[in-house]
């Protein structure tokens, strides 16, 4: 059973914030699409300023502008513009006063130049799938389980690493779920989730699905999407067991498709819960949640990090994908469900709170919680 535990007991606590001078950060795989999406949301950080710029070796040495077919929908920050892009070496002097690095890299190459980052003394956070099963890194969400932060000083001493680190995001579709979970699991428990995805064309990157694929279409497959939400929503809803992860015990069956929608996953979900809940029930716990990264102080957290829609056709990817600028998941249709429980539809924005926004997200906390000095 997934039974209610104190993953984010810490967003009770008196509100933190920082406020030192800017921390230079660097973007890897700063040309690709979830780099572009880091590079615009850090444009005007309070807290966090790009010093470096990571890509291959095909865009290392030129300008960013020169280097990035830019295909966010605002330009490129001014000051970003002509950051020269490097390899992705951390003994190179463009990293040297960098304390977080944020990984936009592919799965192929991601793995071992994450680690050769965190082995320099930097905080990586990481959108790749290669670290996040490793049972002494967080696949953190902080409006689910901020507590697993917390295993990072273990993770360096068992890595002998000296201020490093790495911390993961989960996949896109797995954060849109277990965001739209926290509260009916906290409140109730569940047993068993079956969702189904309809998931936008930006989770496949640029140039991504050829138009003849998706156009008037809909393509029932997308790679290891439905491995990654069965086993990562457990691990996300699990605990810390002395140096190491333990799983929550539940089940997760997962259908995953591709949809001709530009960004935002909607996921369609049947729940068999612990106790007994009628939909009002769970509706009311979905409203009471707590905005848990507004009262830690995060600068990039929505007013709301769920909200729950009352009129029956919404969630709609088109009307409710940028709601907290992207950071907020939205839930709506709660009811009864003829074979397990209740049944429900979220939505959130696949590459911002699912991807490169998440990271940031993650990045703000381990800052007010002092691991980034």
């Amino acid at each position: 059973h997934l039974a209610p535990s104190n993953n984010t007991v810490m967003s009770a606590q008196t509100v933190m914030s920082y406020d030192g001078p800017k921390i230079k950060v660097a973007v890897l795989g700063c040309t690709g699409s979830v780099g572009q999406r880091f590079i615009e949301l850090l444009g005007g950080h309070p807290w966090f300023e790009i010093a470096a710029l990571g890509a291959s070796q095909r865009s290392a040495g030129k300008t960013y502008v020169e280097a990035a077919n830019w295909k966010q929908a605002v330009p490129i920050p001014t000051y970003v513009k002509k950051i020269m892009v490097s390899d992705c070496d951390a003994s190179l002097p463009a990293y040297k006063d960098v304390k977080i690095v944020f990984s936009g890299l592919d799965n192929e190459v991601a793995g071992d130049i994450e680690e050769s980052f965190a082995k320099t003394g930097k905080a990586v956070f990481s959108n790749a799938k290669n670290h996040r099963m490793d049972p002494d890194v967080p696949i953190l969400i902080p409006p689910v389980n901020a507590a697993h932060m917390d295993i990072i000083p273990s993770q360096q001493k068992h890595r002998n690493w000296n201020g490093g680190f790495i911390v993961t995001n989960a996949n896109c579709s797995t954060t849109v779920m277990t965001i739209a979970l926290k509260p009916i699991f906290d409140a109730f428990g569940i047993e068993r989730v079956h969702v189904n995805t309809m998931q936008a064309i930006s989770g496949a990157g640029y140039p991504g699905l050829p138009s003849m694929d998706i156009l008037d279409n809909v393509v029932p497959y997308i790679g290891q999407e439905e491995e990654k939400m069965e086993s990562e929503s457990k691990k996300i809803f699990g605990t810390i067991a002395g140096d190491k992860f333990a799983d929550a015990s539940f089940l997760v069956s997962a259908m995953c498709n591709r949809v001709h929608v530009l960004d935002g996953h909607m996921e369609a979900m049947s729940l068999k819960l612990k106790k007994p809940a009628t939909p009002q029930q769970v509706i009311d716990a979905i409203k009471n949640y707590p905005s848990v990264t507004k009262k830690l102080g995060l600068p990039s957290a929505p007013e709301h990090d769920i909200v729950y829609h009352d009129e029956p056709n919404r969630p709609q990817t088109r009307l409710d994908r940028m709601l907290g600028n992207g950071f907020t998941v939205s839930v709506g249709r709660v009811r009864a469900d003829t074979i397990n429980d209740i049944r429900l539809v979220a939505l959130g924005h696949n590459t911002i709170v699912g991807a490169a926004g998440g990271s940031i997200i993650n990045a703000e906390l381990c800052v007010v919680k002092k691991l980034i000095k």
